[in-house]
């Protein structure tokens, strides 16, 4: 095999391309020849080693890496305005926590586990495999466009199965850099991106691949469920929701209104992970709200002109987002919004909002069930963290619920009555800071997680594998005819299973 020139830059000397024979666009493809394509080389090559998922890993590091500024001037484009220390930062090197985690403990993850091992001396063995399901379809969102896409599939890879990966249409130049380099690194029977050449996602999610992951809104992703349950595919669904904020009584107030006010403002709030509305102690609201604009003032002393701020990422979001703050403002809601000297703003052509608090906000507005996702947080004021709690469960469970203030009861009392994908306390989005935890939401958040070892399970298959060395049958035992010994046997059963529940329950009280 020729090894690649472009990929041994940043991957191990192991990484080598696929014969070349196999080096064409995903375009000259249709969707059903790529999954047959794919479908048939995993027949054909069979269980892939840990060196091959390991390689294929390493090559994935480096399509990445070695078009980094390519890629980070293709987001520029696509968003309109977005930094590129942001973009390298979450979608480039954020993705090689989760990578270099599977790399290192994928031998481990795909051994065969013995279990009851004490059964083995009457001679029945048992085992669970962990193996691939086969070709596996990933779909994305446009606000981190290679970060939400390349991690799963480094999963999928690590578990042993080849990938179709979909990325936004939104986004279509960074999709459009990732299809072109795809092929230096990748042969189609490993790794096919896709791109609106291929019809739109609906499109995609007809396929019969053996797992489909998807990212984006809880809209979309009922869509995607449905498609794929037409064809009894599994899926995994990503989503988003409005995340709360909560601010104890005795968290330190300046400290966690700047780090409210920063979270807010990441990718100009086009984050899933974003505080969506915070509930903060009623006598500190109002200091509370200054703290948060003198924050974005400080932050932004320019928006229009600057290149640090991300533009809201097309007219139809930009539109929204005015909208629901439009609509609050129109039945009640109070609007602060951080506008420079000089400037007008929203704009509609550089589509950029000013970060904007709400308050007063009340039921029958649109923001208080929409997800805003961009700069607009809305703050409450709460007396008994109940009023939190109450309002939290009223709505859809999140993806994430924070917490600024110390580890105590009422930090506990937060995590026992709510339900959330995840809880993260005093910062932004510590949960994607580790490949130890599991990311994904609940109920309309969510179904399903990855990264980690989380992400292994969800592309593999765990497979029970039995062997019998018993002189008895168990099918002779359960099928007739049944003698008087059998039912001997079958009451004796029935008495031991009557004594043990009796003695747990008497113990349980």
């Amino acid at each position: 095999m020729e090894r690649s020139r472009r990929s041994t830059r940043m991957s191990t000397p192991s990484t080598q391309k696929a014969p070349a024979a196999h080096f064409r666009s995903a375009d000259e493809r249709s969707l059903d020849e790529l999954l047959e394509l794919q479908r048939a080389a995993f027949l054909r090559d069979g269980i892939p080693d840990a060196a091959t998922r390991i390689d294929r890993i390493n090559r994935l590091s480096a399509l990445l890496l070695d078009n980094a500024e390519e890629i980070a001037e293709a987001l520029d484009a696509d968003f309109g305005t977005r930094p590129r220390d942001l973009s390298i930062a979450t979608d480039v090197a954020g993705c090689m926590i989760d990578l270099a985690h599977q790399r290192k403990h994928v031998a481990q993850w795909m051994r065969t586990e013995k279990v009851a091992k004490s059964m083995a001396v009457a001679g029945f063995s048992q085992r669970i495999r962990h193996d691939p399901l086969g070709v596996v379809g990933i779909m994305g969102p446009w606000n981190f466009p290679l970060q939400l896409t390349v991690v799963p599939a480094g999963s999928a890879f690590a578990a042993g199965n080849r990938v179709m990966m979909r990325p936004s249409s939104v986004t279509a130049r960074t999709t459009a850099v990732l299809a072109k380099h795809a092929p230096d690194y990748f042969s189609l029977e490993e790794f096919a991106v896709l791109t609106g050449a291929h019809g739109s996602g609906s499109d995609f999610a007809k396929l019969k691949v053996d797992h489909m992951f998807f990212t984006g809104s809880p809209g979309v992703g009922a869509s995607v469920a449905t498609e794929a349950g037409r064809n009894l595919v599994p899926v995994t669904l990503e989503l988003g929701g409005k995340n709360p904020v909560v601010i104890d009584i005795d968290a330190d107030i300046e400290d966690a209104a700047k780090r409210l006010a920063d979270a807010r403002m990441v990718n100009s709030g086009q984050v899933c992970l974003c505080p969506d509305y915070a509930f903060v102690p009623e006598a500190h609201l109002q200091r509370f709200t200054d703290l948060i604009v003198a924050r974005w003032r400080q932050n932004y002393p320019s928006i229009l002109h600057n290149e640090q701020f991300t533009s809201t990422v097309n007219e139809k979001n930009y539109t929204r987002i005015v909208d629901l703050i439009d609509d609050a403002v129109s039945l009640g809601a109070t609007k602060r919004q951080v506008v420079p000297p000089g400037e007008k703003l929203p704009d509609a052509d550089a589509r950029k909002i000013p970060p904007t608090v709400l308050t007063g906000v009340k039921a029958g507005m649109k923001i208080e069930e929409d997800e805003v996702f961009g700069p607009v947080l809305t703050l409450y004021p709460y007396r008994d963290l109940s009023e939190a709690v109450d309002h939290i469960n009223g709505h859809g469970h999140p993806l994430t619920i924070y917490w600024f203030g110390p580890d105590n009861e009422r930090y506990e009392a937060l995590q026992r009555s709510t339900r959330s994908g995840s809880v993260n306390g005093n910062d932004f989005a510590l949960n994607l800071l580790s490949a130890e935890l599991p990311f994904g939401g609940v109920g309309g958040s969510g179904m399903g997680s990855y990264h980690g070892k989380f992400g292994f399970a969800t592309f593999s298959h765990a497979r029970a594998v039995t062997h019998s060395r018993m002189p008895i049958s168990f099918g002779q035992l359960m099928s007739a005819p049944f003698t008087s010994m059998d039912s001997r046997s079958t009451n004796l059963q029935l008495s031991m299973w009557k004594w043990i529940t009796r003695r747990a329950t008497r113990k349980n009280r």
